[in-house]
């Protein structure tokens, strides 16, 4: 089997996994060129030698950041596993070879205040009732409030269904990678918010439906204010308008909140399997990223334990 080809059948193996078309691109974008450079090199792809991998290396490094050098690699790596595993190929090349590494960055987290400020700045108090204005404040706000409160992916986030949250007992049911199903929490400002958004917002945005539109699939939750699924190109739009409005940095993105959810619940006290299970992680190790200390709790668990810590008065 050709390189080519090999590819074409792992990218249609990922695609099956609900892999998104960001990672397609993305893989193609890595693995493509490493097979075209094997094949002007005269190596097989399935067995290159030391050497040509070393050479390859050298030639990917020149002009690329490490971080792209190791994102490319990973998608390598990852291609020659899965051909592995298929009996395509014997085993994964890039072993024996030392590339190079990132130091693991802790996520971007907004503290409690900056949460608050995001979700605030959503109301549009001044917009007639009924309008398309008040209709986008109230699904903004839903929107948001399930984000944090569900730290939800944004591809989860775009795929929800009206069907898929049972607001009565605060809880949503959530399809994740590898099409895995999960259910995680909503806490009561995201009821509300969601309640409110079904019955007077998402009815507003239903209505602007053209009567040529394509029916929206299975009930989207968040609608577009055309009345169809709202994407994650618009999720990512309404997020960064209200982050410049609430003053927060460029950043925070979608899965900031994401980030955010885990951290402050690791904050509060939650067991980090607890965490695991809700963000929907397949491994705990995944999860422990994000067992980072913030520097408040670091300093009072400090000043509790440390028997020189706490100031005390001089005697005069």
């Amino acid at each position: 089997m050709t390189g080519e080809a090999a590819l074409s059948r792992y990218l249609r193996f990922l695609a099956a996994r609900d892999a998104s078309p960001h990672t397609l691109r993305s893989y193609r974008g890595a693995v493509s060129p490493y097979l075209a450079w094997l094949a002007a090199a005269g190596a097989d792809w399935r067995r290159p030698t030391r050497r040509e991998l070393r050479a390859y290396l050298a030639d990917l490094s020149t002009g690329r950041s490490r971080r792209t050098v190791a994102q490319r690699l990973a998608a390598i790596r990852s291609f020659h596993r899965w051909a592995a595993r298929e009996g395509i190929a014997p085993g994964d090349p890039w072993a024996a070879i030392a590339t190079p590494r990132l130091p693991r960055r802790l996520p971007a987290v907004v503290d409690l205040a900056g949460i608050e400020r995001l979700i605030e700045v959503t109301a549009a108090a001044d917009a007639p009732e009924g309008s398309l204005a008040a209709a986008l404040a109230l699904r903004d706000r839903a929107l948001l409030e399930t984000a944090y409160a569900a730290g939800l992916r944004i591809s989860e986030l775009a795929a929800a269904t009206v069907s898929s949250a049972d607001l009565r007992h605060g809880e949503m049911r959530v399809v994740g990678k590898g099409r895995k199903e999960r259910v995680t929490l909503l806490g009561r400002p995201a009821v509300d918010a969601l309640r409110v958004y079904l019955d007077a917002g998402r009815p507003a945005l239903l209505a602007r439906r053209g009567p040529g539109a394509a029916a929206t699939p299975e009930a989207a939750l968040f609608l577009n204010s055309r009345g169809g699924p709202l994407g994650t190109r618009g999720i990512r739009y309404r997020l960064d308008l209200h982050r410049r409005r609430a003053g927060l940095p460029d950043e925070v993105t979608p899965h900031t909140l994401r980030h955010s959810f885990a951290t402050h619940l690791l904050d509060g006290g939650a067991d980090l399997r607890v965490v695991q299970e809700l963000l929907g992680h397949e491994s705990l190790a995944t999860t422990q990223v994000y067992t980072h200390v913030s520097p408040a709790r670091l300093r009072a668990s400090y000043r509790a334990a440390h028997p020189r810590a706490a100031r005390r008065e001089r005697p005069r």
